[in-house]
């Protein structure tokens, strides 16, 4: 790995909350894309936090050495088998063994004037 990789291993995104599919035809959903700008395939656990109940931290994500990756929060394939709960606040971490960018997306279209927006989470 040389000094210009750009990253951090640890992200927090403190604002998810999956939306319905709604009633456009582009169905509402939550991503986060992760680029791997090293030359190592990144591993990268991830915890989701509930208000109201404990957290879950069985889920794993695999990014290839210089590569990017979506993850979609409404596809069990891509939460490690986990269903996210429709319209309820959580969070999630993200530890990888890489360091690592992240971005976060959400497309809500629970009317026809659908909002759309991504946002960089926190790192350390």
């Amino acid at each position: 790995m040389t000094s210009e990789v750009i990253g951090k291993k640890y992200w927090i995104i403190p604002d998810c909350e999956l939306p319905p599919p709604g009633e456009g035809e582009m169905k509402g959903h939550e991503s986060v894309i992760v680029v791997n700008d090293t030359d190592t395939d990144a591993v990268i656990n991830v915890k989701i936090y509930f208000t109201d109940r404990d957290s879950y931290k069985d889920i794993t994500w695999h990014v290839g050495a210089d590569r990017v990756r979506c993850f979609r929060m409404n596809n069990p394939d891509d939460m490690s088998g986990f269903i996210v709960p429709l319209e309820t606040q959580y969070a999630m971490k993200l530890s990888s063994n890489v360091p690592i960018v992240v971005q976060y997306g959400r497309l809500d279209n629970r009317q026809v004037n659908l909002a759309y927006y991504t946002t960089l989470g926190y790192a350390e």
